[in-house]
């Protein structure tokens, strides 16, 4: 029988990194992300630009699961414009910016880039609304409001890809 390796042989989990008030996260196109040519499903974009938005969460230490459990409530995504520009191809590396542009009481709005090697993919606009357990919306914590508004006071300069 094998045995388990030790759990200090485990790598962690991708995670992304801020430059600046841009949180970039890097995703790869596996064969599962593609169609029969080996170009990437237009919905693996919103999955992609999806973690990018939690590990900037996890990030900026906003604790959704717990606020849940709290009975506080969680972001959910309320709005979302998309535009494909070229695409992503199995195995490609793409890197995924997101940048806060908006805060309200409730909701906050980020602009989320897909490049590859420089080249533009996909830009989505995106809102998303904290909500409560009962789905209505309702403000957001003020930590959480004030880690947003830190990003947003800092941004500046529109985002132009990846350095």
């Amino acid at each position: 029988m094998a045995s388990l390796a030790p759990m200090s042989m485990f790598p962690d989990p991708p995670a992304g990194l801020f430059d600046g008030p841009v949180h970039r996260y890097a995703v790869r196109a596996y064969f599962e992300d593609t169609d029969l040519s080996g170009v990437v499903y237009h919905a693996n974009y919103l999955r992609w630009f999806e973690r990018a938005r939690s590990d900037m969460l996890r990030l900026l230490e906003i604790d959704q699961r717990a606020a849940w459990q709290a009975g506080e409530g969680a972001y959910a995504v309320a709005e979302m414009h998309l535009r494909y520009l070229a695409p992503a191809r199995l195995d490609d590396a793409v890197l995924i910016e997101s940048r806060v542009v908006d805060m309200r009481a409730a909701s906050c709005r980020m602009h989320q880039l897909a490049f590859r090697n420089g080249t533009l993919l996909a830009d989505a606009r995106v809102r998303i609304g904290f909500v409560g357990p009962d789905g209505r919306a309702r403000r957001q914590p003020d930590g959480w409001r004030a880690a947003f508004s830190s990003l947003l006071s800092s941004s500046s300069s529109s985002t132009t890809g990846p350095q």
